[in-house]
């Protein structure tokens, strides 16, 4: 297919790199939230002047299209709740999205260690029922593992792997 053919602007050589800027970026933001760092690399391996680049990325800032503290806000909000990530492993996710540190600090510092525990003893809770009849090493080094790669610190894992498999041992007990 030639360039002339392609019906994506910013496979044309000719062109204004603005235009062409504005296209890339709302075909990105068409599928998702992007933030401006994330919006600003696809454009450089695209080819678009740096200069043609900025002055877009600053004004779809200016308009609302670009919103990085909401981008983490709701992301920050959306990991701890579904997916359980602790403060710890947000925060590395959304610094590989190229977010501000400031922004960063400021979304997750609603995240305490006490709803980082309360979250952290619903997934062994969830967890643990799987592991019916398994022995309690394993289920012990299995759920410290998963509270790992959730990114909550190691007194928060073990405490509460620890009480979790103690209350499961006093159920069985009685």
């Amino acid at each position: 297919m030639s360039n002339a053919e392609s019906d994506d602007p910013a496979d044309s050589d000719a062109g204004d790199p603005e235009t062409v800027a504005r296209m890339i970026c709302l075909r990105l933001l068409d599928r998702r939230a992007y933030s401006r760092a994330e919006l600003a690399t696809a454009l450089t391996r695209r080819g678009v002047p740096e200069l043609a680049a900025n002055t877009v990325l600053d004004r779809f800032c200016e308009v609302g299209l670009i919103d990085d503290v909401a981008l983490a806000a709701d992301f920050a909000a959306a990991r701890h709740v579904e997916r359980g990530l602790a403060a710890r492993a947000i925060s590395m996710q959304l610094h590989r999205r190229g977010i501000d540190p400031a922004v960063i600090a400021q979304v997750t510092e609603g995240i305490d260690t006490q709803r980082e525990a309360v979250t952290a003893r619903a997934l062994v809770d969830t967890r643990l029922r799987r592991m019916e009849g398994l022995d309690p090493a394993v289920q012990a080094r299995r759920l410290t593992s998963l509270l790992a790669r959730k990114g909550y610190s190691a007194d928060i894992t073990y405490s509460t792997v620890r009480a979790a498999i103690h209350a499961v041992e006093a159920v069985g007990e009685c």
